[in-house]
């Protein structure tokens, strides 16, 4: 009888793993909120430094901007110190029960001797078109005020300080009109005068995702004042 034959064993080889590609980087989420509307002696004027209120309008806005924001998931406030963004500001803290992180750089730019002043006094007074206002800063300065060059050194240091403090998260600043202007300019690596194309309104949201590769504008100019009440 031939003697039976054993089958061979099975060799198993291992697959070679593939790693998984690394998950990808939540991104940092930035929402610049300008004040409310200022008491009507100072609309449609270079504020800048006056430390002014907010009128009945601009604390109906906040309240409104409070309302939406409790919505949202924020996890760190900062905002400048003038009177106009704290009272803003103050529905938000009240209603969400965050707390704010105070930053005197965040103040808004330095109008020296356009302070005080509407748009066709200062195109009398100082001999240039007012839709020129962002090159006039840029390239010059505001006489007895800031330049652009010293507005950004005095933002950018802010600006770092809530990038490097809050990566992944969310985070609100409340500030200035110039304010967002000059953090929009150095996120997007514009010159301050091309930010002229963005409409920056009062108690308006402008939210940026900043992802390693990229900034990216999310949201502009989104007022919940008056795109959602009626």
């Amino acid at each position: 009888m031939a003697a039976s034959s054993k089958p061979k064993p099975q060799i198993r080889r291992s697959q070679p793993s593939v790693p998984s590609p690394a998950p990808e980087p939540v991104a940092t989420r930035l929402l610049l909120i300008r004040h409310g509307e200022v008491e009507t002696r100072y609309q449609r004027k270079f504020g800048g430094w006056i430390d002014m209120d907010l009128s009945a309008n601009g604390r109906r806005q906040a309240r409104v901007l409070a309302e939406y924001l409790r919505k949202k998931t924020i996890d760190a406030i900062y905002c400048s110190p003038m009177k106009r963004v704290q009272q803003t500001v103050a529905p938000t803290l009240k209603l969400n029960g965050h707390k704010q992180t105070v930053m005197a750089g965040l103040r808004e730019i330095n109008f020296g001797d356009w302070s005080g002043l509407g748009w066709q006094e200062v195109e009398e007074q100082f001999k240039f078109s007012s839709h020129e206002w962002l090159d006039e800063i840029h390239h010059r300065g505001v006489p007895n005020g800031e330049s652009g060059k010293m507005f950004r050194e005095r933002v950018k240091p802010c600006l770092d300080e809530i990038i490097a403090s809050h990566s992944g998260q969310n985070v609100a600043i409340f500030c200035h009109g110039g304010v967002i202007r000059m953090i929009l300019a150095i996120l997007l690596k514009l010159p301050l005068p091309k930010t002229n194309h963005f409409d920056i309104e009062y108690a308006g949201i402008t939210q940026v995702a900043l992802h390693p590769h990229m900034a990216e504008v999310e949201l502009l100019n989104f007022t919940p004042w008056r795109d959602l009440v009626g």
